[in-house]
């Protein structure tokens, strides 16, 4: 089975998550020579496969199976691939079956590898992912079995195949301000505390705020305000309460403690409460690692084009496999049209992102 058949395989699996579709079978015995651990909770199915080469460092190729449901606007059954001028069309060509069947296809024809390679597959990345990859790692961190170094294959190009990887993702946090006023008739505003009048004049010290400078990796961490709701759409009462959603982006330099001060600094005298919660956390992996330098070169090797260092983009897995200390970065195919109708991929992507895989694994 060439890389081809295999990538059409996965396709045709209807796996909208938390569902596999029968695909963690299937990859499970297609890697039929390596030894499978499987965690499965609360209706999401996780595999890890391994095989250990020699003593060296543990490499791991990460990914999910699951995939967004379809919608409409299909001009091809999107559960069915169809191949129209190399191009090939069905829902998770990009997000993310290509890069599944890129690593399954090299990490099979592995021969001689000097450590440990892995596969780590989860069906629940793009639901709330609290079932999926992190149950993995909380399993081989109690083994002692964590990988020193993983590739997430989500597509990570822009423009052109090879023209970026990432190196790290920011973080984000979400944040809910409720302030309280007094209730009153709005023709006797003296006799009322107007929350809205109160938050007016700190709108502008805080709405776009950068938080930080950013850095060569990282664009500011900046305060983005999304919901602001009060009153009861009457235009003769105060409103007792105003309630505001905010999230921010963070990168390395900015947490929940400096965004916690800079509210306080901002609604001083005043009475409100804060919600802060981080769904990610921010990462980095130092650019002169291993496994940067060597996908680094594999790209060049097979595409001629120097790939930029990103960390631009919202949250994948690969922020839990740094938060276990995995260094870790991603490289995919081109990201032009995930979750959207008439998702597609071009077949030489696939099958150079198996060469560029097979590569690292030569040489590392």
């Amino acid at each position: 089975m060439n890389v081809e058949k295999l990538f059409k395989k996965l396709l045709e699996f209807k796996s909208i998550t938390p569902n596999d579709d029968g695909a963690m079978e299937f990859i499970k015995q297609y890697l039929h020579n390596f030894e499978a651990i499987e965690i499965n909770k609360n209706g999401v199915k996780n595999l890890f496969l391994y095989k250990k080469f020699g003593e060296g460092e543990h490499l791991c190729f990460a990914g999910h199976i699951d995939v967004v449901p379809a919608g409409d606007g299909w001009d091809t059954d999107p559960f069915k691939p169809t191949i129209q001028d190399n191009k090939i069309f069905a829902r998770g060509t990009q997000d993310m079956k290509s890069g599944v069947a890129a690593f399954l296809f090299a990490v099979k024809h592995t021969q001689n590898f000097n450590g440990t390679l892995s596969v780590l597959i989860t069906s629940d990345e793009e639901g709330e992912a609290k079932y999926g990859t992190l149950e993995v790692l909380k399993y081989l961190q109690n083994e002692g079995f964590l990988p020193n170094y993983s590739i997430v294959a989500e597509p990570t190009c822009e423009n052109e195949f090879g023209d970026a990887i990432k190196i790290g993702r920011r973080g984000s946090i979400n944040g809910i301000i409720k302030l309280y006023g007094k209730q009153g008739h709005a023709a006797y505003p003296e006799k009322s505390i107007n929350p809205i009048h109160q938050i007016a004049p700190i709108l502008p010290k805080i709405a776009g705020l950068d938080l930080d400078k950013g850095d060569e990796y990282f664009s500011p961490s900046k305060l983005v305000i999304t919901d602001i709701r009060s009153g009861m759409e009457v235009t003769n009462v105060t409103p007792g309460m105003l309630k505001m959603m905010f999230n921010v982006r963070n990168n390395t330099h900015t947490d929940k403690e400096k965004i916690t001060k800079l509210i306080k600094d901002n609604f001083v005298n005043l009475k409100y409460t804060l919600e802060l919660s981080q769904s990610a956390k921010p990462f980095i992996t130092n650019p002169d690692s291993k496994v940067v330098r060597l996908i680094q070169k594999a790209i060049k090797n097979n595409t001629n084009i120097s790939p930029k260092l990103s960390t631009a983009g919202g949250t994948s897995d690969a922020r839990y496999l740094a938060e276990y200390g995995v260094k870790t970065i991603e490289f995919g195919v081109l990201n032009d049209s995930i979750h959207a109708p008439n998702e597609y991929t071009k077949l030489e992507y696939v099958e150079n992102l198996a060469d560029i895989f097979s590569e690292v694994i030569k040489k590392f």
